[in-house]
């Protein structure tokens, strides 16, 4: 994201707005070098919440392969979610 300071914000808003809303720019405004706010399409917090939405739908398993040293515990779920996709179509192997 671009960084542009109240100043810049006032003297071209009209412009960043176009860029933003036409080209997909996000702009974070700044008040003496520090971040105060963001100027960005409406388009982006529905695809930050569609997001959110789709993580939340995933449950457990979405998160199991983020954590630090659970890389086997989202192997494992993998494992699962192949099995639930095969549906049946292997051979049962049970003893």
């Amino acid at each position: 994201m671009l960084e542009v300071s109240i100043a810049e914000t006032k003297g071209h808003l009209s412009e960043l707005i176009a860029k933003s809303a036409y080209a997909g720019e996000r702009f974070v405004i700044t008040k003496r070098n520090k971040p105060v706010a963001a100027l960005v399409s409406l388009e982006a917090p529905r695809i930050i919440e569609q997001h959110e939405q789709h993580e939340q739908r995933q449950g457990f398993a979405s998160i199991a392969g983020k954590w630090k040293d659970f890389e086997e515990v989202g192997k494992r779920i993998e494992d699962l979610r192949q099995l639930r996709n095969d549906s049946g179509t292997r051979s049962d192997v049970s003893f």
